[in-house]
């Protein structure tokens, strides 16, 4: 099996602890100096950065959320002058604003690092021709897989996403061996293939790199069976750093944390004390080597945990279970994360809408759904089609500005959606993984 960096992915235990204590006391001094929000931070918990003299310390630090970095929007919680941040990426807003994250060349050396390692886990290599069928653009997943594979040597194909005809006739053109985009959008290529009269023989693909969403092990031997692929699994966080924190060896029993970068803890999301290891709990990371936006105990809401035990392909980093479930509303369609408060907040500033609203995602054949259903207004509701149809294309226009994702929407009338006495029933997910 080929391992990208041996030095770091195989580095003794005791060694890996002693460079993340380093590099720890490092970041610790980096946000202390330059970001009021971290002092403010530390100083609250009377803990200056020099009082951090082993990894046990971390658990001294506060925690930080997503609400958090997002009240800082846009710029505040860069650690370095805007003319040195050379990338700028976000993620989706949940009432409208989004985390804003910046990368300084430094940034996205290592980005490009720790992606090239799990892409080699995954047995990609030099002389491989990579198909990202992830979109580009302020979503972190398609250039950061794009310049790890290309630091392997690998040949990208920048396809982005959407055109599925136009991606299989390129898989089939261009001879593509390795596919990179969300385990759904990858069935849905399947199956349009299959209806072009593609067969899997028909195609080079060998190795695909899934990700953005959560997928389980029928999904994946169903991708394989279908397109004659070797099917991997990685993780990845706009704010920590994007793909790259976590893959998949070929081993596949667990994703192998980039320790040496990210810093991982594991607690019970309703105390915040550590569990034990191989016990379920949140995901929180420090970012121990980021310049432009470091984190440190960033809370993730992903829910997971660390497998104890060595793994057979040699390396040493610790290894993570597949996310299971999180501790918020959050829903993932096609690879976007989605907040119930987002579909609020775009509906509150469309007039004639009452504040009442479900919605509900489902698949169609392998692709996501979403459908928003909205009560309307008693005087609004008209009569006529023609402007019912014109009303419901501007509730459908607003919540794709907000969302970045198309959603049907179904105009029902004054209260016709479920009230119930406790928290409202906001999201249905029919989805099966």
């Amino acid at each position: 099996m080929s391992i990208w960096s041996p030095e770091y992915e195989t580095m003794p235990e005791e060694q890996l602890r002693e460079l993340q204590l380093k590099r720890l006391r490092w970041v610790a001094h980096w946000v202390y100096e330059r970001l009021s929000f971290y002092r403010k931070k530390f100083d609250e918990v009377k803990l200056r950065p020099e009082d951090i003299t082993s990894l046990e310390d971390l658990k001294n630090l506060p925690f930080i959320s997503k609400d958090e970095l997002r009240k800082n929007y846009p710029f505040g919680m860069f650690a370095v002058p805007l003319d040195n941040v050379v990338r700028i990426h976000s993620s989706s807003g949940t009432t409208g604003k989004p985390v804003v994250v910046g990368y300084t060349r430094g940034d996205l050396n290592t980005w490009s690092e720790v992606v090239a390692r799990i892409a080699s886990a995954a047995g990609v290599k030099k002389g491989d021709i990579c198909q990202i069928a992830f979109g580009y653009g302020l979503f972190t997943g398609g250039f950061g897989l794009h310049y790890g594979l290309e630091r392997i040597g690998a040949t990208v194909i920048p396809v982005s996403a959407g055109q599925t005809e136009r991606q299989i006739n390129i898989m089939m053109d261009f001879g593509s061996t390795v596919l990179v985009c969300t385990p759904s959008y990858a069935l849905h290529l399947a199956e349009v293939a299959e209806g072009m009269g593609v067969k899997k023989g028909d195609l080079r693909l060998r190795v695909g790199l899934f990700g953005a969403e959560p997928w389980s092990e029928n999904m994946r031997r169903e991708i394989e069976e279908r397109l004659g692929i070797f099917a991997t699994d990685n993780y990845g966080l706009t704010e920590v750093i994007g793909p790259g924190i976590a893959g998949e060896c070929q081993e596949r029993n667990g994703l192998h944390i980039n320790e040496d970068h990210f810093l991982v803890e594991v607690i019970n999301p309703d105390t915040g004390e550590a569990v034990e290891m191989g016990e379920s709990g949140e995901l929180v990371f420090t970012s121990l080597t980021r310049e432009a936006f470091p984190v440190i105990r960033f809370r993730t809401r992903d829910l997971s945990r660390l497998i104890p035990g060595s793994c057979p392909c040699g390396r040493t980093f610790v290894r993570m279970e597949r996310v299971k479930g999180r501790t918020d509303d959050m829903i993932i369609v096609r690879g976007v994360n989605i907040f119930p408060s987002q579909v609020e907040s775009a509906l509150l500033e469309i007039e004639g809408v009452e504040p009442h609203f479900q919605i509900v995602v489902d698949k169609k054949g392998h692709l996501d759904e979403l459908e928003v259903r909205v009560e309307v207004e008693e005087a609004f509701f008209p009569d006529a089609m023609r402007k019912l149809v014109e009303f419901q294309k501007k509730v459908e226009d607003k919540l794709m500005a907000s969302l970045g994702v198309r959603t049907k929407v179904t105009l029902v009338e004054p209260r016709t959606i479920g009230r119930t006495a406790g928290k409202a029933k906001r999201v249905i997910d029919k989805r099966m993984y």
